[in-house]
């Protein structure tokens, strides 16, 4: 008999999210779609005035933030509802009708940034000088003005606006399949089958027994290899949206496009891509001493996660609440008094999977709401760190948003892996320097090692997939699933190196389980420049002190009022040196050779 999952009704309401704190039903949703629906015509008179005066300019910008944060609200709600169960047709609709506004919003307020770029510099800094409550945009207008040669007329930015929507159809199709329709099979586990899902897998691939770890894993991979060409289709769809923004916005590249549009100088791209592969036998000879403690010949991809702990500790939720206050502490109450509060009160987090809840985790929220964090607890090391992962991102918009105005609340992707991973740093600092049990040193090294692992190993493979597939996009060849398998399947034989034998049809399906990341367009490369900078400001902070404590929690509330490497510069690193990643290679080889004298 297959334990399968909850449903959702079946989930205590006490290890779910609080969406009241947005919306307590959908009649109230209703009546917010409403308003904005009724504030579009108000906003679309403003256009061709937005240089007449200063009480104009100032009016605009209020409108504008006040039917953005509330287009916002619909937004978040209604993609919250829906991904704790996607097999729920009801939330779906609503999720529609709010991807929908939203991009009726944006195409409405599309004439804003050309007509803003199209007032000479001259007349701007009047503008500003004659209304004081202006000069809150003085950012705001300096990154527009980088934007020049990019921003298209008023017609052509409303129609990009338009099409959003639709061209987000492909990232849509792939989500629904893999946490939807895509089914999995189920692995027998200590006389019960368990389900084998996004919410599970994990687990699965973290048990002693091979046999568990090899059908977990093969099932899993042959679920997307079944749809390998339903997959592929999306992914190349997704690929040709990048690729058609570029080539509207007259940038060179769908890399250019993502780079310059967050403030980012090339050289810290493919500083981080250069870095990972030069440093690839840190990580050949971590596979050396994995397959020597696991007495084995050869490591496959199902032996990656194998543990060599004998067991791993058991952690509820309340006690990883505790771990991470408790390491998050050198940053002080300002930090840890909201948070948990929102862990343990408020209700940010929806925990535990059900059947049809979205596969992996992130934080999510807006201006004026809770942060919420998505995610499928499973009550070990991993789930603590996933916990702290993505309390980096809740905390960072949580100071983000009670500090800055609205325009400036959110920060570039660039700097969130930073907040993200910063946490993590700090908690497992913390549970070294107090957990001295050998066994339990293991496990949280492992844990270590599955972090960087997916931030340091993956995520630098699937950058240059990504790199790969976008290019042969741009010279006009066709994406097909065996060629992108055969892709994936070579970047990795060379990342693991002589110790871990290639199944290439099912590691080179691996784009395919990302079916959220390989979507937003050059953004996983962004993780591993996010563990290189939270690693030394965990370092800085720990050894340094409160100073450098509050230069980090001023980094988190900058939000997006100064430029990202800004930010970081705020916070004590520089990216655009290579020394950072230096120095999480450093890290990284430090846990090896921890992990060397405690295993073999």
């Amino acid at each position: 008999m297959v334990a399968a999952l909850p449903k959702r009704g079946e989930i205590e309401e006490k290890y779910t999210w609080n969406l009241a704190n947005i919306y307590p039903d959908e009649a109230a949703w209703e009546a917010d779609y409403r308003r904005v629906e009724a504030a579009l015509p108000a906003l679309e008179i403003f256009k061709g005035h937005l240089g007449e005066s200063p009480q104009k300019l100032l009016e605009w910008f209020r409108e504008y933030e006040k039917t953005y944060v509330l287009g916002g609200h619909l937004f978040v709600w209604a993609g919250l509802r829906y991904d704790v169960d996607t097999s729920n047709q009801a939330a779906g609709a609503v999720r529609d009708r709010s991807r929908a506004i939203w991009a009726r919003f944006a195409a409405t307020t599309a004439f804003a940034e050309p007509e803003l770029l199209a007032i000479p510099q001259e007349r701007m800094e009047q503008l500003m000088s004659e209304e004081p409550a202006l000069q809150v945009y003085q950012h705001f207008f300096d990154m527009l003005r980088q934007k020049e040669g990019h921003v298209r007329s008023p017609e052509v930015e409303a129609l990009l606006a338009m099409v959003s929507d639709p061209l987000d159809t492909p990232r849509n199709t792939h989500n629904i399949l893999a946490d939807a329709d895509l089914h999995f099979g189920s692995v027998g586990v200590g006389g019960e089958n368990i389900e084998v899902a996004g919410g599970t897998l994990n687990a699965l691939l973290s048990s002693h027994d091979i046999a568990v770890r090899k059908a977990a894993w093969e099932q899993y991979s042959d679920g997307f290899l079944a749809y390998k060409s339903t997959c592929a289709s999306c992914i190349s769809g997704g690929v040709k949206r990048d690729v058609f923004y570029a080539r509207a916005r007259n940038y060179s590249s769908s890399l250019q496009a993502a780079l310059e549009r967050n403030f980012i100088p090339a050289k810290v791209y493919e500083n981080i891509l250069e870095t990972s592969r030069r440093k690839l036998p840190v990580w050949h000879r971590y596979w050396s001493v994995k397959r020597r403690a696991l007495v084995l010949d050869k490591l496959h991809g199902y032996d990656v996660f194998a543990p060599l702990s004998k067991e791993g500790p058991k952690i509820n939720y309340e006690q990883s609440v505790d771990m991470i206050c408790a390491g998050m502490q050198p940053l002080g109450d300002e930090y840890v008094a909201p948070m948990r509060k929102g862990l343990l009160q408020e209700r940010w987090v929806d925990i535990y999977p059900n059947h049809g809840k979205r596969s992996g985790a992130y934080s999510s929220g807006f201006y004026g709401t809770n942060p919420y964090i998505l995610m499928s607890f499973n009550n070990d090391l991993m789930a603590v760190s996933t916990l702290a992962h993505e309390l980096g991102h809740s905390m960072h918009s949580y100071l983000s948003r009670r500090t800055q105005p609205v325009l400036y609340a959110s920060y570039s992707m660039f700097v969130a892996e930073t907040a993200s991973n910063f946490n993590q740093a700090m908690v497992r600092a913390h549970l070294l320097e107090t957990n001295n049990d050998p066994q339990f040193q293991i496990a949280l090294i492992e844990e270590a090692m599955y972090n960087f692992h997916r931030y340091f190993f993956v995520m630098p493979i699937l950058a240059r997939f990504e790199r790969e597939i976008h290019e042969r996009v741009e010279r006009g060849e066709a994406l097909s699933a065996d060629s992108m398998i055969k892709l994936m399947a070579d970047l990795f034989r060379e990342g693991y190196g002589p110790e871990v034998e290639i199944d290439e049809q099912r590691v080179g399906i691996t784009w395919a389980e990302f079916a959220t990341h390989m979507y937003a367009n050059f953004y996983v490369y962004q993780y591993a420049t996010g563990i290189s900078a939270a690693n030394a400001l965990a370092t800085r902070v720990l050894t340094k002190g409160p100073q450098a404590a509050e230069d980090y929690k001023n980094f988190l509330k900058a939000g997006s009022s100064i430029y990202p490497i800004d930010a970081l510069k705020l916070a004590g690193v520089d990216m655009t040196s290579p020394e950072p990643v230096e120095q999480a290679f450093d890290v990284l080889e430090s846990y090896v050779d921890r992990l060397e004298k405690l295993v073999l």
